[in-house]
Parts: C-alpha cells; structure tokens; sequence
C-alpha cells in the first residue's frame, strides 16, 4: 500500500525543492535536508508609503495602472500548486490500490487493474493478458469495453506485431519516434547541477519497459493484420505496460487503446507505472494462491471417488468444494453385496496435504470396514475410531455411514460428531434425527446407537459436511434454518434430479462463495 504518511515529508520537500528549483522526486532521490525554507527566514518587506502612516506619500504622481509591470508571483504560491499535484497523485494511487487490495479472485482483479489504469490513462477501452512466464499458469485475457469476440479478433495479430506482445515476448519497443517539430527541446541541464535522475536512463532490473504507440495508422512498418484489426474495431493508438516483479518474474501485460492518436502525458505515465508495480506484485500473490488452490483441489479429487457407482433403485450426484488450502471433507459412495449400496461422508481436523493424507487413509479404512460388516455402521465406525486412535492420535473426525437397501428404500445410518441428514420430498423436508455422539478420536471407546428408516419413492436423502452451514457465517441454528428453507424451495422440476437439489442448496446458501475457509461435500441420494 501506499504510505499515506509520507505526505508530510513530501510537504516539506516540496518546499525546500522549490527553493532550490529542484523537484519533489529530485529532493527525495538527493535526501534534499529538511530545514527552514528560505522564504520563512527572509527579512521583512520594507513597510509602504500610503498604507503605514510612518512613511510619507512621495511627491511624484504614480504612473497609470496599465504601465505597472505584472506583479512577481509568490514563491508560496508555486510550492502550493506543486504540493497540490503530488499530494492528488498519492490520494489517487492511494484509493486506486486500496480498491485493488481488496479482490481477492484473480478476475476481479485483472478487472480493477484494467479500470484503474483506464481512468489514470484516459482510455476508454483495454485488455489484461496473464500469461506467467514460467508457463506454469494461470493464463486468461480480460477486457475492458471489448467481448469475447473482440478479444479473439485482436488475438488474430501476430503477437510481435503488438504492444503487448513485445512486453510478453521481452522484444525492444518498435523503433524510436522522432522528435516532433512541436515538441518543446529538452533542456539541457545548467553548469553545476547533476542531471534530472527522473530523466536519466533506469537501471536495467529484468522489467520489461512500457510499450506506447501514438499513432498506429502513422506507423509504416505497422503489420497489415494489425491495421486491419485495429481499423474493424475503431482503435488508433495503444499504450502498454508490464505486469512484472523481480521474483515473479514476467505475468503478463496490459494494454489500454484509444479512439484517436494520443498517448497518456509524462505525469499519467508516471502513476500508471506505480499503479502497476503495486498490482504486479498483488498479482503475484493472488497467482501464487490460485496455483496452490489448483494443486489441493487435483489432489483431493484424486483422493475422492472419480465416479459414483450404478446401483438399481436409486441415483446419486455429489458436490466437492475445497479450500485454497486443503482441507479433509471427504465423501463416497459404494455397492456392497446383495445389492447393498454404502454411502458415506466425513471431515477430518486441520487443511493442508496433512489432512488431505488423512482423508485418503480414513476413507480406504472405511471401505475396507463396510465391505466387511456394512450391514452393521455402528460397527464400522467402532473400527474407524479405534485405527484413528491408534495410528493418529493428535487427530480428530467426524463421518456418518449409512448401509441402504434401495430395492427396500430402507437405510440404516449412525454417525460420529456429524450433522444430521435431510430428507427432500414431495410432502416432506425434515432432518433425520441422529444420536448425540462425539466424533472419532475424542474418546477412549466410542459408541452410538444407529438410526433406521424408510424413503419414500422419489424422495432425496442429503449427506453433507459442516462446511456447508459453517461458510453461511451465521450461527449454526440459523444455518440450519436456511439448509431447510433451500431443500424445501428446491423446484418441482429439480426434485427428479439429485444433482439439480445438490446444486440448488448450495447456490441458495452459498450464492458469493468463490473459495471459503471450509471445504464442503453434499452427497445426494434420490430413491425411485
């Protein structure tokens, strides 16, 4: 973030810099030392005749007021114009990356960098490429005032051929541009004083330099398709800078087009360049984060059933929400002998591979153990808890079992610590009251009777983890309040389908969720 402090030494740069015709960057970059200005230690101005009764009115008749040279203009006067201009800049960039800093999804800002830059250029259109170099991803182009279709038509431009391209492809800007017989001469710098170090060339850092074209239809050597392109669309100049850290490396580049020939002056060139360093590196972060969520969602789905099984009587669909960093909801379903079908959830304690290692262990125990006696879930959650007791004792879980007979619609059920199941129906909604019982590896034996009942044909039964009511951020009586609202509003023409009820609760519960602090699993199963 910017150091909205520093304002007060710029304040007083400012002043010591206009003593010293210097800039502010110039004070800054020379540690200019802050003292009293000149101005506050000049002598007083002698007093004047006519105004201060002590001093006689000359003789002479004053001269016409149009022959008066134009008064001086104060010092004081120059510093508050200058003062002024930085201390809008640094509001701006202030406000500017407060907003940025606070997308936390990589789209939204891509979205805010390309708004952002857009106000500070004065373009009205633009487009973001994320294009990491490692090649590692994430990689996606974003537009601003362009669709999907113009997005693709500018893609169609040999990628050397264009602003963004030379930044991405680390090529030198087209060619110089000749200095325009209109353009005021640089000065040069007077006998004595060091030159400009805000002019000076910028030390090599691997950063790949801004990209402005001014005029693209003025460009001989523009390529034929961009030409074409920019004329289909209505663009003539383009304006680009990197998106790059010293780390990180080269991210990608945005560009921002314009409907006329222009180019952004010195100063927008200057915040939109400071804008940029701060967005590369929250980009960087936010790259960083979305490689990691990436990372932990392949492996828990690796970890997770890749496909449910076809059992007779009944359909299944489920939903699998992870955390950026991993977490341990786990769920499964499988077909037991006579068929039986077994169908299971759990969450084990602490996110990251550790607990992501966990599941995968805990959820092959319990298939092994409802092979064996799924008829029995009391007894497979008995030797669950005991193998987590015994070979991880620092770590707790909770799961419910359930043994169903679809041919009979009859399910038998027991669960450890968990929440209860919810039945969906034409003229019913209600959860299936369970026994109170703590979850694995709370307690030294664990035991809790199960629960029997009948579905009726075409009702729904919902296994789901607490992540689901624990991202609401409501307390959990009224998370489990609106768990039942959403199952009873689920539409008749969903009501066949256990995925569209699955998809409905969590878009009625979790409208905004993108990536939550907790992972969630909804398992549903509908009996014909």
């Amino acid at each position: 973030m910017l150091d909205i402090p520093l304002l007060v030494r710029v304040h007083v740069v400012a002043v010591i810099a206009a003593q010293n015709d210097m800039g502010v960057c110039d004070a800054i970059e020379h540690n200019a030392p802050v003292g009293k200005p000149a101005a506050m230690s000049a002598p007083h101005l002698p007093k004047v005749a006519g105004i201060d009764p002590t001093v006689p009115a000359p003789a002479h008749t004053a001269p016409p007021l149009t022959d008066l040279p134009a008064p001086p203009v104060a010092p004081g006067a120059l510093i508050q114009d200058r003062l002024a201009g930085w201390v809008s800049d640094l509001t701006t960039l202030h406000e500017l990356t407060e907003r940025l800093g606070r997308t936390h999804a990589l789209d939204d800002a891509l979205r805010e960098l390309l708004r952002a830059g857009a106000a500070l250029v004065g373009a009205r259109r633009g487009m973001v490429v994320l294009e990491p170099a490692d090649g590692l991803g994430p990689a996606t182009t974003v537009g601003l005032g362009l669709d999907h279709a113009d997005l693709g038509t500018i893609e169609t431009v040999p990628r050397s051929a264009t602003s963004y391209g030379r930044i991405l492809e680390g090529l030198p800007e087209a060619a110089p541009r000749p200095a325009s017989a209109d353009a005021p001469a640089e000065a040069a710098p007077s006998a004595g004083r060091p030159p400009d170090p805000a002019r000076a060339a910028p030390p090599a850092t691997g950063v790949p330099d801004p990209v402005a074209v001014p005029d693209l239809f003025a460009d001989e050597h523009l390529d034929p398709r961009h030409r074409e392109v920019a004329a289909r669309l209505g663009f003539a100049a383009s304006y680009a800078v990197p998106l790059a850290t010293g780390r990180a490396g080269t991210l990608g580049a945005a560009v921002w087009l314009y409907d006329e020939p222009a180019e952004p002056a010195e100063r927008a060139r200057h915040l939109v360049g400071l804008y940029g360093q701060y967005a590369s590196e929250h980009l960087a972060r936010l790259v960083e984060l979305e490689r990691s969520r990436a990372t932990m969602a392949t492996i828990a789905e690796e970890l997770l059933p890749r496909r449910l099984p076809r059992v007779p009587g009944v359909q299944l669909a489920a939903r699998h929400r992870t955390t950026p960093r991993g977490g341990g909801d786990w769920y499964d379903a499988l077909p037991l002998p006579e068929g039986a079908l077994g169908l299971a959830v759990g969450s084990v304690s602490g996110s990251g591979p550790s607990a992501l290692a966990a599941m995968g262990r805990l959820r092959a125990s319990l298939r092994a153990y409802a092979v064996m006696e799924g008829e029995d879930p009391v007894a497979v959650l008995s030797d669950l808890e005991l193998l987590l007791r015994l070979t991880e004792p620092a770590r707790s879980a909770t799961a419910l079992f359930a043994y169903a007979e679809p041919a009979l619609r009859k399910i038998v059920l027991a669960g450890a610590g968990h929440t209860p199941p919810l039945i969906v129906g034409e003229r019913r909604t209600e959860f299936i009251e369970t026994s109170l019982s703590a979850p694995l590896g709370m307690l030294a034996c664990w035991e809790a009777p199960s629960v029997e009942l009948t579905t009726e044909p075409g009702e729904t039964v919902l296994l789901y983890t607490d992540g689901l009511l624990r991202r609401t951020g409501e307390p959990m009586d009224r998370a489990f309040a609106r768990l039942h609202a959403a199952a009873a509003a689920v539409p008749r023409a969903d009501r066949s389908d256990p995925g569209a009820i699955a998809d409905h609760v969590l878009r009625t519960l979790l409208p905004d969720d993108a990536h939550g602090a907790e992972d969630v699993v909804v398992l549903a199963a509908r009996f014909a």
